[in-house]
């Protein structure tokens, strides 16, 4: 079977509204236009895969099985769109821990690429941190950016040449499913 190219999306501020360390199903909120975004790549065959830190965890602000919730309301809150995700990652660990997995880190990706036969080079990772950016290029992957979520503060602190690596900056994930549909 031949690897496909896929579309890893970061959670917090890019999918969904940005909560400092949400830990409560109630705080979840989609971003407006993220489940018409993620139906349209569902609908082009793209996989998709939420690639996501979850800190919270190593902090001990959230459970697994509280993660495990939220992720099952992300899933919920989608379905509404027609939209679905086929597979999320996350790390648990506080950024201290120097694991392999905390993006920038490509860890997350590399499995998910392992699991799902998923071609690299063909695939993005979406995100609205330059940690996301970098995850992305660590994996061999090209990276988008969101002006959703921390997307504008992190395009004010990256340097022109990092800028020059991103393959596209959209004001949301709808903008940039649009642009890789019409870019593929």
């Amino acid at each position: 079977m031949n690897a496909k190219p896929a579309a890893f999306i970061d959670r917090d501020g890019t999918i969904n509204i940005e909560v400092h360390y949400l830990n409560r199903v109630e705080q979840l909120q989609l971003i407006p236009r993220a489940g018409e975004a993620i139906a349209r790549l569902n609908q082009a065959g793209y996989p998709v895969i939420v690639i996501t830190n979850q800190s919270a965890i190593g902090r001990g602000l959230l459970t697994e099985t509280g993660l495990s919730e939220i992720h099952r309301e992300l899933k919920r809150q989608l379905s509404a769109y027609n939209a679905s995700i086929d597979a999320i990652y996350h790390c648990p660990h506080h950024e201290r821990d120097n694991c392999t997995c905390r993006k920038p880190a490509p860890g997350m990706i590399l499995r998910a690429a392992n699991e799902h036969n998923i071609d690299l080079a063909g695939s993005i990772m979406i995100g609205d941190n330059a940690t996301d950016l970098e995850a992305g290029w660590n994996a061999g992957c090209r990276a988008a950016l969101v002006r959703t979520g921390s997307g504008e503060d992190a395009l004010k602190k990256i340097d022109r040449q990092t800028r020059d690596r991103i393959s596209y900056i959209g004001n949301d994930l709808f903008d940039i499913v649009n642009w890789m549909l019409t870019h593929a």
